[in-house]
């Protein structure tokens, strides 16, 4: 992982300087920091904001790689026509339009 050293900082720091960092990042001053225990990275503190997007971004490619999965093995010949779908699950236009 490549980091900029102004944004690391050590677990100690954290404790003696909650407030500010934790201001820091909510403000946007500060993207994010990566926390060092022992100089070795252990997290990475991110804006929640931030943090939601990457969860979603990744959700995005599950379901990108899920569908191309999909798409690859997909044969036409076992494809089951939309009015046999309802038929099959006893679903009428009718129920469709509520």
């Amino acid at each position: 992982m490549e980091v900029r050293t102004n944004e690391t900082i050590s677990v100690t720091d954290i404790q003696r300087r909650a407030k500010e960092i934790f201001e820091r990042i909510e403000s946007g001053e500060q993207d994010k920091f990566v926390v060092l225990r022992n100089n070795e990275i252990t997290a990475v503190l991110l804006p929640a904001n931030h943090y939601e997007a990457l969860m979603d971004e990744l959700e995005d490619l599950r379901i990108d790689i899920l569908a191309a999965e999909r798409l690859a093995s997909f044969d036409p010949a076992s494809a089951i026509a939309h009015a046999d779908m309802l038929a099959r699950f006893g679903v009428d236009d009718a129920r469709l339009e509520q």
